[in-house]
């Protein structure tokens, strides 16, 4: 039985843990949700000696607080430098293009997000996968849940548009780039747009009105929030569709809500 190492069992490492385990592989963990503590070096590095690949979905550290800049690589990089690898980065790597499309080889490291981008290129020059994700949503983490609770905003910057990726794409991506060759891969759908256009969708969805349109000034977002309308991109992912031969099930924000809806 092949093993799957995955450092930071979150959200959407959850997802990709059960679309290998679907296909008979052993997942081994760190995270709350994990089967290890992260800091059990022993049984880490136990574990690693017998895994087939291993995935990454650990954040960088907040260095302005003294953090490593990527904590897998810190502690543990020399017990996996040998091994096939697997990173979730972030299209935030590429920053701002005023709404134009990026792919792979665009430059990174121009935004705000420049730990992101260093970590990024650790695992790049590592021989990983680096799989660079946009907004992520999925089952309990989507517009449907934001209206539910409240949290929906319209916010008055028309030409603002940002892509997205639903969680089971993204594992599929994953599943997808076992057997790929190592480098940055965008794991988006096809249909970039406004974050507007997924609230109204989602009110005509549920039969719910539409929330007021407000300024950034207006909504009060809190500062997490408000940095995500800071950058204004398109993601193309056609080497990932080339390459990998991956194709998303939802291409779209309509499909992906629907589903989530019948769900």
């Amino acid at each position: 039985m092949p093993r799957l190492f995955i450092f930071g069992f979150g959200y959407t490492a959850g997802f990709v843990a059960a679309s290998f385990e679907a296909r008979g592989w052993e997942v081994v963990s760190t995270g709350r949700e994990g089967t290890l503590a992260f800091d059990d070096e022993g049984s880490v590095r136990l574990a690693l000696a017998d895994a087939d690949h291993v995935l990454s979905s650990v954040p960088p550290g907040n260095e302005g607080r003294g953090e490593p800049l990527d904590p897998v690589l810190e502690r543990y990089g020399d017990a996996i430098r040998a091994l096939p690898l697997s990173y979730l980065s972030s299209t935030g790597v590429y920053g701002d293009t005023g709404g134009a499309w990026v792919d792979e080889s665009a430059p990174t490291g121009t935004g705000r997000r420049t730990a992101r981008a260093e970590a990024d290129a650790a695992w790049l020059a590592l021989g990983a996968r680096v799989y660079r994700l946009p907004g992520i949503y999925g089952p309990g983490r989507s517009m449907l849940d934001r209206l539910a609770a409240g949290r929906a905003h319209r916010i008055d910057l028309p030409d603002q548009v940002f892509s997205r990726i639903h969680v089971e794409d993204i594992a599929a991506g994953v599943l997808a780039g076992i057997t790929a060759p190592p480098g940055a891969y965008n794991l988006a759908d096809d249909l970039p747009c406004a974050q507007n256009r997924l609230v109204e969708h989602a009110c005509r969805l549920t039969g719910t009105a539409l929330p007021p349109l407000q300024t950034l000034e207006e909504a009060a977002l809190s500062p997490m929030a408000r940095a995500f309308y800071a950058e204004n991109r398109r993601v193309a992912n056609g080497k990932a569709k080339r390459v990998l031969g991956w194709r998303p099930r939802y291409p779209g924000y309509v499909e992906g809500l629907d589903a989530l809806l019948r769900r």
